[in-house]
Parts: structure tokens; C-alpha cells; sequence
């Protein structure tokens, strides 16, 4: 079981860098306050107020970078207490549309073929949008193992697959979908987008990505 942290251990080290980069701003500003008072012409002098709303505008600033640094903590934070919730799912097994990851191991589909389909044919694209492999499977919502074939019938190469489903009545293609498989969670990250599961291949979906959960075999 792997748990990962990329954030919550990240974020007093940048919490440290930001207070002093606001010190030395602060520093700087100051020196170009004293420089402004100090060639200012003395017969046009500077009206205090001009001065009051420079110093306004630095604290405003400042204080919205604070608040920055806070919020960034808390969502570091949610996320590492989201890992933890999600610690008990690692080894599982998870059903979502993601890539499927093809090493020789059938991998466990669950179409969805459209109500009415009298055919149902599996599309099987590599990592760049081709086509490698069409293969007819049962026209019925029920789980199919997937071995890995090519168009020539030979395995295919080690790596992801993006797999979706066309539904045909009587000849006609009738709908088109993505279709869902089991894969094992082996990992689980976290990062500003919030915390990932990491399954075989290093494919990494959401946690709402997720329609089903199961024991691994």
C-alpha cells in the first residue's frame, strides 16, 4: 500500500519562502518610499494623502498574499485527510472508463451495449488514436473478459488502451460509448487538483471517476 503526499509535507517550506519574499517586498518598498520623499520637489511637494495610498495598496496586497498562503495550507491539508479516507481502497479493485492497461492479463470489461443491439462491437485505439482492434462481443450487459488481441489476432503491445463500444440493430449502428473495466488501485497521490488514484500502467483517474468497487481477486 502506497500513500503518497505531495502537497502537505511541501507546504511550510513555501509557507517560509513567501514570508520572506513579503519581507524583503516590504524592505523594498520601504527604500522607495524614502527615495520618492527624499527627491521630491520642494516646491511641489508630495501630499501625504498620495503617500497614505501607497501604503494602503502595499497592505492590501500583503494581507491578499497571506490569505493566499493560508488557503493553499488548508488545501494541502484537506487533501492529505482525503488520502487517508482513501487509504482502505488501495489493492481493491475499481470500475471506471478510464484507459485500460493490456500486459497479456485478460482485463474484466463491463459494456453497456444500447438496449435493443442485436451486435456489439469492441473498439480498441492505442495511445494515439488508432484503431488496433475490433472484436465482436456478446450484445448483453454482462461482464466480458478482454484478452488483448489485435485486428491479426496476435497480442498486443504492452501498454494503455482507450475502449469503447458501437451498438448495431439489423445492420445499423444505433450508439457509440465508452466502456468500463476493473483495474487494481495501486496507489493513491495527492496534488492541487486534489488526491488521484493510481492504477497499473500508471493511469490516474479521479475518485468520482469511479462507478464500482470490488475485492481484488
Amino acid at each position: 500500500m502506497e500513500i503518497t503526499p505531495t502537497i502537505g509535507q511541501q507546504a511550510p517550506a513555501k509557507q517560509t519562502t513567501a514570508n520572506t519574499k513579503i519581507s524583503s517586498d516590504f524592505d523594498t518598498f520601504l527604500k522607495m518610499l524614502t527615495a520618492q520623499i527624499q527627491n521630491q520637489d520642494p516646491l511641489n511637494p508630495i501630499d501625504s494623502a498620495d503617500y497614505a495610498v501607497q501604503l494602503a495598496t502595499f497592505s492590501s496586497v500583503e494581507q491578499q498574499t497571506l490569505t493566499n498562503q493560508k488557503l493553499d495550507a488548508l488545501a494541502g491539508l484537506m487533501g492529505v485527510q482525503g488520502m487517508a479516507q482513501l487509504a482502505p481502497w488501495v489493492g481493491q479493485e475499481a470500475r471506471s472508463a478510464a484507459p485500460v492497461y493490456m500486459d497479456g492479463t485478460p482485463v474484466t470489461l463491463s459494456p453497456t451495449p444500447k438496449t435493443g443491439a442485436d451486435r456489439a462491437v469492441l473498439i480498441v485505439k492505442d495511445s494515439a488514436g488508432t484503431v488496433v482492434a475490433r472484436e465482436d462481443i456478446p450484445p448483453q450487459i454482462a461482464p466480458y473478459s478482454w484478452t488483448g488481441q489485435g485486428i491479426t489476432g496476435a497480442a498486443l503491445p504492452t501498454g494503455s488502451y482507450t475502449l469503447s463500444l458501437e451498438s448495431y440493430s439489423e445492420g445499423v449502428q444505433i450508439a457509440t460509448g465508452p466502456v468500463e473495466s476493473y483495474a487494481r488501485i495501486q496507489e493513491v497521490q495527492t496534488g492541487i487538483g486534489g488526491p488521484r488514484l493510481i492504477l497499473p500502467g500508471g493511469v490516474s483517474l479521479a475518485p468520482d471517476q469511479i462507478t464500482a468497487l470490488r475485492g481484488a481477486n
